[in-house]
């Protein structure tokens, strides 16, 4: 399917590895001008040899809020206009909420929360004089429902709900916000691959008992989607949060 992404400029937070680099990929296939931003160099670098020259690189601490500042301007400066940007960096702390230290609890929403409230905020100001544009927030079903980590669990929920916030403030301005929540997906930088090294056994009764389908997802399945929520196909889909877990998710809605 032709998304009509050729041409876009797109920026992608956590772009280096995992679902970032497989949401890359996939603007690139669809012809989009693609740029990745990742706070570790090394990273960024090996992932321009994988993804191509065409790939534009970015680093950037999103933790930092002159960071975001700093990206936002240099983007727009080179490219001259922001299409898309996908909301992608974040992690998991902690453990046990009254065992968690509250700098992690900071920490987590820096990263997961703050971080896309911000940057989001950075390119709706460059998107609205273009009165076009599209933001996706990589969130996770457990934002949505109890599971994982507090501290990730905490700040992906609160992205959910900033997301329909925001979507529902700027899609008169013709700027659509939406979320992608992630089941449990493997990737070679992942949790779920040390998990699985470290622990077969467990990791695939987890799968058996907990993912109807039968196995993990893959970064790509989420990319898919990503680019999917960018085009004009998805011109009707704003303020969304889209499960794409397998039917990982316990919800009915």
């Amino acid at each position: 399917m032709d998304l009509q992404l050729k041409g876009k400029n797109i920026l992608i937070t956590g772009g280096s590895k995992g679902i970032g680099k497989a949401i890359a990929r996939a603007f690139l296939s669809e012809g989009a001008n693609v740029s990745i931003a990742a706070r570790n160099n090394d990273f960024l670098m090996k992932a321009k040899e994988e993804l191509g020259r065409d790939v534009s690189t970015f680093q950037a601490d999103v933790t930092n809020a002159s960071d975001r500042l700093k990206l936002i301007e240099t983007f727009i400066k080179e490219k001259g206009t922001i299409d898309v940007l996908v909301n992608n960096a974040g992690g998991s702390n902690g453990g046990k909420a009254a065992e968690t230290e509250m700098k992690l609890f900071y920490e987590a929403l820096e990263l997961n929360y703050v971080s896309a409230v911000h940057l989001s905020k950075l390119a709706v100001e460059h998107m609205k004089k273009a009165q076009s544009g599209a933001i996706i927030n990589i969130t996770s079903i457990f934002g949505r429902e109890s599971g994982g980590k507090v501290t990730y669990n905490n700040a992906k929920s609160a992205l959910i709900s900033f997301t329909k916030s925001l979507a529902d403030e700027v899609i008169s301005y013709g700027i659509r916000v939406n979320s992608i929540a992630p089941g449990s997906i493997l990737h070679d930088t992942g949790n779920w691959k040390r998990r699985l090294e470290e622990n077969p056994e467990k990791i695939k009764a987890f799968v058996e008992n907990e993912i109807p389908a039968g196995r993990f997802g893959t970064p790509e399945e989420i990319a898919n989607v990503a680019a999917f929520l960018a085009s004009d196909k998805a011109s009707w889909i704003v303020g969304a949060s889209i499960n794409v877990d397998g039917g990982q998710s316990r919800m009915n809605f």
